[in-house]
């Protein structure tokens, strides 16, 4: 299991640290560019080439309903969770035997005045759902599954992307990054509409049936693994931006969420649905992925708080190469 686990480990340590240190030689506005390259291009891409390949079989179908799943269940948990910290702040704050707060400040602001942020509400419920299946995803849970079952990777991943990242995603991006007042509308409904992915996806199902040249399918299908090394290296680009255990802290609660709670809730319902070991195992790994470095395109196409998401995923990466074995022995047998 040594062997497999770090031939799964090391592209989460590589790519990001080469965007770490290559950052400082770009440009200011280049970790944006290739965000909004990833969102306009590089995933579009990505998701054709899986859709158009992917077979189907063997309750395969199954994959985009815990894909659905663990949307609604992240997104649940993340909701009822912020409802809870705001209620425990203001009490807090409203106790008078309770510790005085800090003096506030733009550097520091107290809970209260942090989680009233739309824009920082949107990147918790983001972070606590959305999970990295494309790029992480997709390079590390194949090592755990034999290839009889890795369509349910490629399915569950394709399901999440489409209808959580760039559908529900995009609305509650678009609901609290550009919403002033946070009234639902046409501009919600307009945004996942137009998304590039949605129409990628309905294209790449479209034309399943139709053989391509050898070097067209050969060229998708490395375009895969451009794009992987790209996302995570913007990643490390973002986390360079961090500023330490202050941005961290906030971030502890969408952590627990994201790569604890999730996959424990959807590994028992696919042991009560009745799933074989091996399927099991591929949706909780699926679940458990770190938050999505998507989030961090979607914060910077609806300006949501990339501070936030980027610490998520800095504690959702670094405590999935705990979590992993664990899953391994309890849902793997």
């Amino acid at each position: 299991m040594t062997d497999t686990l770090l031939q799964a480990y090391l592209p989460l340590l590589v790519w990001p640290s080469i965007g770490f240190l290559l950052v400082r030689a770009l440009p200011d506005q280049a970790p944006r560019l290739i965000g909004r390259g990833l969102y306009w291009v590089g995933i579009p891409l990505e998701v054709f080439a899986l859709t158009h390949r992917a077979s189907l079989g063997d309750r395969v179908g199954l994959a985009p309903f815990f894909a659905v799943f663990a949307l609604l269940s992240g997104m649940g948990l993340a909701w009822a969770t912020l409802a809870w910290l705001t209620w425990r702040s203001q009490q807090h704050t409203a106790d008078p035997s309770a510790e005085p707060p800090p003096i506030p400040s733009l550097q520091q602001p107290t809970p209260v005045e942090f989680w009233a942020n739309p824009a920082r509400r949107g990147s918790f419920i983001l972070s606590s759902m959305i999970s990295s299946t494309g790029f992480v995803g997709l390079a590390i849970a194949p090592i755990f599954i034999s290839d009889r079952y890795v369509s349910w990777i490629v399915f569950y991943s394709v399901a999440h992307n489409v209808l959580g990242t760039y559908g529900l995603g995009v609305f509650i991006s678009s609901y609290f990054g550009r919403s002033e007042d946070l009234q639902l509308g046409w501009t919600q409904v307009r945004d996942v509409l137009t998304v590039p992915t949605l129409w990628a996806y309905a294209i790449g199902m479209a034309t399943r049936e139709i053989v391509v040249p050898d070097a067209v399918e050969q060229g998708l299908q490395a375009s895969v693994w451009v794009v992987i090394p790209i996302a995570l290296a913007l990643m490390g680009m973002r986390l360079s931006q961090l500023n330490g255990w202050r941005s961290l802290k906030w971030a502890i609660a969408p952590t627990l969420l994201k790569v604890i709670i999730v996959p424990i809730v959807v590994g028992l319902t696919a042991t009560v649905v009745g799933l074989s070991p091996e399927p099991r195992l591929a949706v909780v790994l699926m679940s458990g992925m770190p938050s999505a470095l998507t989030g961090l395109i979607l914060a910077e196409e609806y300006e949501l708080d990339r501070e936030l998401i980027a610490s998520s995923i800095v504690l959702t990466t670094g405590l999935l190469l705990l979590t992993i074995p664990v899953w391994l022995l309890v849902f793997g047998t």
